[in-house]
């Protein structure tokens, strides 16, 4: 789990910034304190919302993340932006004529919410990523007392997510070097029979690492091997969700 492996270990990158030193414990609770900030505003309060980004695009600069790696990771959320892009046309009455099309005024406010919120959330969560191993996230989670069966199993889930890819990958190439061409709709069925091999594979590896660690003397709990970052103060990180909490309480008494 220290090592850089997997597809979720490649998004931290390994600088010294004062982001990354700061404790997970801190930059988690304060990553749920700017989220409930920007859930609790109201979609009405446009302003807001461009203060949230200012935030967002402030703690990545002082994470040294590129805006563009910043935007290029934002397409995780495209689902949600389909969704919201919908809304404004299967929305109840009240309609509006904009550009020729009428759209529902609350659909488009609905939209807009999901957008905004989900943008900004989705960009703090990448800016948390970027500043912090996967390892240390966990121990920050068992710090704040989550239980330890689902931080272990969120490790497993992590460890051999590569693990999986890579067999998934061999099983392509086998089958593409035996004349298989999987972007026809016909050849569902094969690449249906690849995700069960894949599937029975993964448990049956499952079943083995599980018998080898109860070998070993496996109590249910990992030791805690993350390095502990040098800078566990808190008033200087709270600055950021006491900023965005400031930002919500203006826009729902305004």
């Amino acid at each position: 789990m220290s090592g850089r492996h997997g597809p979720l270990q490649a998004l931290h990158a390994p600088l010294d910034t004062p982001v990354h030193r700061t404790d997970p414990t801190v930059k988690l609770v304060c990553l749920l304190g700017f989220l409930f900030a920007v859930v609790a505003t109201p979609p009405q309060a446009l302003p807001a919302f461009g203060a949230y980004a200012l935030v967002v695009v402030a703690a990545a600069a002082r994470a040294r993340l590129p805006l563009r790696v910043l935007g290029r990771r934002l397409a995780v959320e495209t689902p949600f932006v389909v969704f919201a892009v919908a809304l404004p046309f299967i929305g109840t009455a009240p309609h509006r004529e904009v550009l020729g099309l009428s759209l529902s005024v609350p659909g488009m406010w609905a939209g807009w919410s999901i957008l905004a919120k989900a943008t900004l959330g989705t960009a703090a969560t990448v800016v948390l990523a970027w500043s912090t191993p996967v390892a240390e996230l966990l121990a920050g989670l068992e710090r704040l007392r989550l239980p330890r069966a689902l931080t272990a199993i969120a490790g497993f889930m992590i460890r051999y997510l590569d693990i999986v890819a890579g067999e998934l990958h061999r099983l392509q190439i086998a089958r593409v070097s035996r004349g298989d061409d999987p972007r026809w709709l016909w050849q569902a069925r094969t690449v249906a029979t690849t995700a069960g091999t894949v599937f029975i594979r993964s448990f049956e590896r499952g079943e083995r690492v599980h018998r080898a660690m109860l070998a070993r003397g496996f109590t249910g709990s990992f030791p805690d091997t993350a390095p502990g970052p040098a800078d566990r103060r808190w008033l200087p990180a709270l600055l950021w969700p006491a900023t965005a909490w400031a930002i919500a309480a203006a826009a729902l008494w305004s």
